[in-house]
């Protein structure tokens, strides 16, 4: 598209709609070139795009960002390469249902500052797999690395015969520009990732929306875990991209029989436990208390940079800052989401209390999200598990890296994680390429066998009951 100063909102979705009427006319095999053309190119732009990222938005790690977008690329195509997306994609003789995938059509994809190019490339994959035109948001910070991403994408897209404009980006936003997108009446999807206000917008527009909560991800260390393997593990997932991930560890809620090792394993790998006076300094810089949630300005920073602006002395090659903290809510501000190497550390007694201290933490800010445990307790895994408001329900892996998908389990791969109810979104999903379809359904005649001697006349007989009816049709069969 022509990335113009001015954002001409009709045209682009003018652009849009007229890509979506050619686009669904493509057969799978078709489709399925450009998805591979767009998965080889974003791939192989991995390195650059990573080092743009970090260079635009100071956030994070280049070396992690070219992590996520491996992951955005290769785990994703490979996960979704052999899904059908075009016409019949099953055919039941027995019950004479016939599914038929239709695009959705023009999508509008709200980027994040935390992963900008690494969210463009998943969200463009799953948009042109399914047949759907897609206009890329980018966040103010971080324009110039996720329009590259798109280009990349739609350049790519276009050598294999891809409908004009199927991959749009716009070059300047703002909030009104963002609200008029969402509230077309040509757009039909909003793909929303980003923080609360953003989603919510999303969700109020009138145009269906697909978003994401906010994480304050929980992680019960349990008496039967290894503290050794827990702490590294935790460390792995923390330090990733320094907690840009929004399934990023919050706090640490250790059992009493167990914290005092788990306290010896995190200073053994160079981690810093904050003494009272200083958990105070550091939430003065952390947390925003008149918008009442974490300072951007900390957001993606190492452990260290982040101490030296709260006036704590700690070495340079610390890794995470633990802060020992009493309680949940807004008179504990570090109990809440940190983006950042910042841990709340809770030392309980017993499994009943850590289970009620997570569940305070995951409503505090995360709920429908992530949990994680640490634990070879098979029995008290379920027992967490069943009580726990969490889309994602991590045993023994990095949070990070297992909510995200493919890389320590089979979880669908994906930067827009659904977080149900809890969350105030539609899906517990990992949102991939399946949430972007219409399905058509063809319902043939045919006899419910459990019913085929269904007689509509006996209903008015007042004396059947709901036991008559099943032993008339065998439904306790």
């Amino acid at each position: 598209m022509d990335n113009a100063k001015t954002v001409d909102i009709n045209e682009v979705m003018e652009k849009a709609t007229l890509a979506s009427a050619v686009f669904s006319q493509l057969s799978q095999e078709h489709t399925d070139r450009i998805v591979r053309a767009v998965y080889e190119a974003a791939f192989n732009s991995r390195v650059k795009l990573a080092k743009l990222a970090y260079e635009e938005t100071e956030k994070g790690k280049w070396e992690d960002k070219v992590i996520k977008n491996v992951v955005a690329t290769q785990f994703v195509y490979e996960n979704i390469k052999d899904l059908k997306t075009v016409g019949i994609i099953s055919d039941d003789e027995e019950s004479g249902i016939v599914e038929i995938a239709q695009p959705i059509g023009p999508i509008f994809a709200m980027i994040p500052v935390t992963n900008p190019t690494s969210t463009v490339m998943f969200k463009i994959l799953i948009a042109l797999k399914t047949r759907n035109p897609i206009i890329i948001s980018p966040t103010s910070k971080a324009i110039k690395c996720s329009t590259e991403a798109a280009r990349i994408c739609y350049e790519a897209a276009l050598k294999e015969d891809a409908p004009e404009d199927c991959v749009q980006w716009l070059s300047e936003v703002s909030r009104d520009i963002t609200h008029e997108f969402m509230i077309h009446k040509d757009l039909s999807l909003v793909l929303a990732t980003g923080g609360a206000g953003l989603v919510h917008a999303a969700y109020s527009s009138g145009t269906p929306a697909i978003g994401v909560g906010p994480g304050n991800v929980p992680v019960f260390i349990e008496k039967s875990a290894d503290a050794r393997f827990a702490v590294e593990q935790v460390i792995i997932s923390k330090t990733f991209d320094n907690s840009t991930v929004c399934a990023s560890e919050q706090a640490i809620v250790a059992e009493q029989a167990i914290a005092d090792e788990v306290i010896e394993q995190f200073k053994q790998q160079k981690c810093y436990f904050l003494p009272q006076e200083e958990v105070k300094a550091l939430e003065e810089v952390a947390y925003d208390p008149k918008r009442e949630r974490m300072n951007a300005e900390i957001v993606g920073k190492p452990a260290s940079v982040i101490a030296k602006m709260a006036g704590i002395d700690v070495p340079d090659d610390t890794k995470l800052l633990l802060a020992p903290l009493g309680g949940v809510g807004k008179e504990y501000p570090l109990s809440g989401e940190i983006l950042a190497p910042i841990l709340a550390f809770y030392k309980v007694e017993g499994f009943d209390h850590a289970v009620n201290q997570c569940i305070d933490l995951n409503f505090h800010g995360g709920t429908g999200h992530t949990v994680s445990m640490y634990s070879n307790d098979e029995e008290k895994i379920k027992k967490f598990a069943s009580v726990m408001n969490a889309g994602r329900i991590l045993i023994n892996t990095p949070s990070s890296q297992g909510a995200v998908g493919g890389i320590y389990n089979t979880l669908d791969p994906s930067f827009t994680l659904g977080c149900g109810s809890g969350g105030k979104n539609i899906t517990t999903d990992n949102i991939t390429a399946k949430h972007l379809l219409n399905i058509q359904r063809i319902a043939r005649r045919r006899i419910n066998r459990r019913l085929e001697h269904f007689d509509q006349n006996l209903y008015f007989d007042e004396s059947l009951d709901t036991n008559a009816i099943e032993k008339k049709f065998n439904m306790n069969d």
